[in-house]
C-alpha cells in the first residue's frame, strides 16, 4: 500500500517552525523564525534565523535556492521585516527582488515598527500574501518575543519541582533530588532558553546553585539575585561562573547600609555583578520586569523558594507555570510548600491555569499552563 502525504501550506509552515525551533535560546531579542521555500511541488531552499545580528531566514532560504527562488512560494512562520532600524536589510526588499510570487506567513510581527507594513509592502508589490496559517502554533513559538516588544517587559516562566503531596522541600530545607534525572535535564534544557533565571537570597544560601544550562550547547543564563540585605558571599557559585549575575537589593538596608555596604558592593561589582537598588520594603517586581526588560532581557524563568513563588504570583508577573512532579510524598506540615505566603486565596480568586498541557519524563509528570488573573 503507498501512502501519499498531502503537501498543503500548514504542511510546509510545520517544517518553517521546526526549522525556527532549532535557535531556540540563541536569538534574543530577536524572534524565531524559519523560512522554507517551494517550487512545483518541491523545497528548493530553507533556512533559519540563528542568531540576533545574523542573516534573517527568508534571506538564507532564498540564497540558498538562487536563481530558482523567482516564481516560487515562501513559507515563514513571521511577517517578513520591512524597517531599516535593525542591522540587517529589510527582508521584504530581498523576497521583492527574488521574484517570489506567493509568500505564506503563520502570524503577523507584534513589532510596531512591522505589524502588517510587510504584508502591504509585498501585497503592493504583486505579490500574493496569505497570512494565519498554523497562527496559535507560531504565537506559542514566539511567546517571549511578542511580550517583550508589545511591553517592554520579559515572558516569565514559574517553575516548581514538588512532590505529590505539593513539597518543595523538608522542614530541614532538603530538596536535592525532588525530581528525577530526566526532569532535572528538562529543566537544564529550559535554562538554556531563557535570557535569566531568577531566584532569591534564601536559595543562593541554602544550595549555593550554579543555576546554568547543563544541556548540549545551550548558553548560560544570566543569573538575578534578589538579595534584599546584600548577604551574597563573593565567593558563591553564581558569581564565579559566567555570565553575569544581576543582584537586586535595597538601596537603604538599615543596619548593613553604610560604608561597610558600599565596600560590598565595591567586591561584588569586582566580581562581575551587576547591582540593581530599590526602595522600599521590599522590590516591586513590576518594576524589577521593567528594569530587567530595559536591559534585553526578554525571558525569566522563576527558581525560588516558597516565598518568592507566591511573591511572583501576587506581583502578577507570572505568565506560565511549569509544575514537575516526583512520584513522592514528603508530609508533614512543617515541610515546604511549593506555593508559600502569609495568605491564601479563597476558592472563587484562586489562581486560573489554562491551556493545560500534561506529559511525562522519566519518572516524573510535568504539568504546564497560562497563568489568568
Amino acid at each position: 500500500m503507498v501512502f501519499f502525504i498531502a503537501m498543503t501550506d500548514e504542511f510546509y509552515m510545520a517544517k518553517a517552525l521546526a526549522l525556527a525551533a532549532r535557535a531556540r535560546g540563541e536569538t534574543s531579542p530577536n524572534p524565531m523564525v524559519g523560512a522554507v521555500l517551494v517550487k512545483n511541488g518541491k523545497i528548493i531552499g530553507e533556512g533559519y534565523h540563528k542568531k540576533a545580528g545574523g542573516p534573517h531566514a527568508e534571506v538564507i532560504a532564498i540564497d540558498n535556492a538562487g536563481d530558482r527562488a523567482k516564481g516560487a512560494m515562501l513559507y515563514v512562520n513571521l511577517e517578513p521585516c520591512c524597517h531599516k532600524d535593525k542591522r540587517t536589510p529589510p527582508c521584504t526588499r530581498k523576497i521583492i527582488a527574488a521574484g517570489i510570487r506567493k509568500v505564506v506567513i503563520a502570524m503577523k510581527d507584534p513589532n510596531p515598527k512591522v505589524s502588517g507594513r510587510g504584508i502591504t509592502e509585498l501585497e503592493s508589490a504583486g505579490i500574493k500574501v496569505v497570512s494565519e496559517v498554523l497562527e496559535e502554533k507560531a504565537a506559542r513559538l514566539n511567546e517571549f518575543y511578542t511580550k517583550h516588544i508589545t511591553t517592554g517587559q520579559p515572558f516569565v516562566l514559574l517553575k516548581v519541582a514538588m512532590t505529590l503531596d505539593g513539597k518543595i522541600a523538608t522542614p530541614e530545607g532538603e530538596s536535592k533530588w525532588i525530581t528525577g534525572e530526566k526532569a532535572r535535564s528538562a529543566v537544564h534544557s529550559l535554562r538554556g532558553s531563557v535570557d535569566a533565571v531568577l531566584t532569591a537570597i534564601g536559595t543562593v544560601k541554602a544550595d549555593n546553585p550554579r543555576l546554568t544550562c547543563r544541556a548540549g550547547e545551550g548558553r548560560d543564563p544570566v543569573r538575578v539575585i534578589i538579595d534584599p540585605r546584600l548577604e551574597v558571599r563573593p565567593d558563591s557559585n553564581v558569581l564565579c561562573i559566567p555570565p553575569e549575575t544581576i543582584i537586586v537589593t535595597r538601596r537603604d538596608r538599615g543596619d548593613r547600609g553604610g560604608p561597610e555596604a558600599e565596600g560590598k558592593k565595591g567586591i561584588l561589582m569586582r566580581r562581575g555583578a551587576r547591582i540593581i537598588e530599590y526602595d522600599g520594603e521590599k522590590v516591586g517586581m513590576k518594576w524589577l520586569l521593567k528594569e530587567l526588560g530595559g536591559m534585553g532581557i526578554t525571558s525569566i524563568l522563576v527558581e525560588g523558594g516558597s516565598s518568592l513563588n507566591s511573591y511572583c504570583l501576587e506581583s502578577g508577573i507570572v505568565d506560565k507555570v511549569m509544575f514537575f512532579i516526583a512520584p513522592k510524598i514528603i508530609g508533614g506540615r512543617s515541610s515546604f510548600p511549593a506555593v508559600g505566603g502569609n495568605t491564601f486565596r479563597r476558592l472563587e480568586e484562586a489562581y486560573r491555569v489554562e491551556d493545560l498541557s500534561v506529559k511525562k519524563i522519566g519518572e516524573d509528570v510535568l504539568i504546564e499552563g497560562y497563568i489568568r488573573y
